[in-house]
């Protein structure tokens, strides 16, 4: 498949020209004409590179890119990470806030997806754009089920806060750092919260304010996000993927 024709499918498909971020997303890094596998992953690691190449990948998508933010000198570790990608001929394609509120192929929609939870709105805004979902389960449920779901869906939660009421009816849902989102989805009468990471200025407010959290980790959140577009891209043209899986640990 032509570079320059997945690019505009992947830019139409999520959007990306229209929505603010905190750097430029979207294709990053030209390389080769031909694109005929492609890989996935979370960061742009250098261990992530390795995976793409090992896997005779000819472009690599990501959720988190290398640009963010003002222009930065491409010199030292920057500019040895950046002449991975030229000297390769690899290209590298970034998608940020675009797939992490994606309705179909999203981090927060695939969240739902696994925990079984439908999405009613959006919340969490940033530029015009609703990051997070507010989603209900299909009947009233138990937190401590909706955390043993995760576990068996994901991986074990790097910290559950039970701080809520018993039964879940009502859940904000949003990946990555969104810990701060915790006061708004409580105005919005959810009751739990899923997230990434911790955040030690949160730290008091689930029990302050009487909600449930489960922190799945930033990571582990946004790994869903790369591999539902991979599958996506395979079943619309056939095209090879893997997901070089590179963890942190939060």
């Amino acid at each position: 498949m032509k570079r320059k024709d997945l690019v505009a499918y992947l830019d139409d498909l999520l959007n990306i020209k229209l929505i603010a971020d905190y750097g430029p997303q979207g294709l990053q890094i030209e390389g080769r004409d031909e694109v005929n596998k492609i890989a996935v992953g979370v960061d742009t690691a250098h261990a992530t590179i390795d995976g793409a190449l090992a896997a005779g990948a000819d472009m690599l998508i990501v959720h988190h890119g290398v640009f963010w933010g003002p222009p930065r000198l491409i010199a030292g570790a920057f500019g040895n990470k950046v002449r991975r990608f030229i000297e390769a001929d690899l290209n590298l394609y970034a998608a940020h806030l675009a797939l992490d509120a994606h309705p179909t192929l999203g981090n927060n929609a695939e969240l739902c997806r696994l925990l079984s939870l439908t999405p009613t709105g959006g919340y969490f805004n940033f530029k015009g754009l609703d990051v997070g979902i507010i989603a209900e389960p299909a009947a009233p449920t138990s937190f401590e089920a909706l955390a043993a779901r995760f576990a068996d869906v994901l991986q074990p939660p790097l910290k559950i806060d039970a701080s809520g009421p018993e039964t879940v009816r009502k859940v904000a849902v949003c990946s990555g750092d969104a810990a701060r989102s915790l006061e708004e989805a409580f105005e919005l009468d959810c009751d739990t919260l899923v997230t990434g990471e911790l955040d030690y200025t949160m730290a008091h407010a689930p029990e302050e304010l009487g909600v449930n959290v489960i922190y799945g980790g930033h990571y582990a959140t946004e790994t869903l996000g790369v591999q539902a577009l991979a599958r996506h891209l395979n079943e619309m043209f056939g095209l090879p993927w893997v997901f070089v899986d590179v963890p942190v640990g939060q």
